[in-house]
């Protein structure tokens, strides 16, 4: 089990979940989306302190802490809630939340702020990360929550319970958000699908240049601005792919190496100050 230690109380990072690759393969009669989906996580995080001798609770602090809010309908509280559930007797305490990643952003910052509330709930009672009751507490959390106990690449599929391994991957990119909140629902709202609608298997859904993202589209119609993160960013020198994560607005693009991406990210902050804009390796 990797440690979350830093100083004198539980910490753990909370990274970007970007989705490399992105397939809706249909809806089912309950409502639920079926996906294929490549994942890979980002540099830059939400930083998540458990204080076992406060009172239990969230307070949050940074950039974005106020669009996250701290109310009991905040991942890391319902995560906790949810595991307590399964663990009787359960020890907890005080959730400090530093907010820096976009919310309602398409990397997933919410569930992999829930992931860290359960990495350091099962530190703290000495259970293993991959216990029955971390894992169904992460089903039950949120559909993205399971793929970001462990945040290295996966592939997710299903409704997002099903993760599975895949060869390393180690890639510099770019990540750049308008500052345009993009609910999800809305997303899967445009996208149309009837209950019972299906499409097969893409045949590239691990292959990050051959595949693609389904929901970039209907993303577009509800956010434009989308349109112009993705323009502006295949512009940049060097780029190599550029691609709308998750439900966006957040999208990528895709560098040789650790210079091309700074630089780049450095051309895109000076044409646009006001975007959300990261260089970052993801693996």
């Amino acid at each position: 089990m990797a440690a979350d230690l830093a100083g004198a109380g539980l910490v753990a990072r909370a990274p970007a979940k970007i989705n490399l690759t992105l397939a809706v393969l249909g809806r089912r009669p309950d409502g639920y989306h079926e996906l294929d989906s490549l994942v890979a996580f980002a540099g830059c995080h939400d930083t998540l302190r458990l204080d076992p001798d406060g009172p239990e609770g969230l307070t949050l602090s940074g950039p974005t802490a106020d669009a996250a809010g701290a109310g009991a309908d905040n991942l890391v509280l319902k995560a906790a809630r949810a595991l307590r559930d399964r663990v009787p007797g359960m020890r907890g305490g005080a959730f400090h939340l530093v907010k820096r990643l976009p919310v309602a952003a398409g990397i997933g910052g919410g569930s992999s702020d829930a992931a860290a509330a359960l990495r350091l709930l099962a530190r703290l009672n000495r259970l293993a990360f991959d216990h029955p009751a971390v894992l169904d507490a992460a089903a039950a959390t949120g559909a993205d929550v399971p793929v970001c106990l462990v945040p290295r690449a996966r592939r997710m599929r299903g409704i997002g319970h099903q993760v599975e391994p895949v060869p390393a991957v180690r890639l510099w990119a770019v990540l750049a958000n308008p500052r345009v909140p993009v609910p999800t629902a809305d997303v899967f709202r445009a996208l149309g699908l009837p209950p019972g609608a299906s499409h097969p298997a893409p045949a590239s859904a691990l292959d990050v240049h051959r595949g693609g993202n389904d929901l970039e589209a209907p993303a577009v119609a509800c956010a434009p601005a989308i349109a112009a993160v993705l323009d502006a960013l295949r512009g940049l020198p060097g780029c190599r792919l550029a691609r709308m994560s998750g439900s966006g607005a957040t999208c990528f693009a895709l560098f040789d190496d650790c210079r091309a991406a700074a630089a780049a990210a450095a051309i895109l902050r000076r044409a646009q100050p006001v975007w959300w804009v990261k260089p970052t390796l993801l693996r």
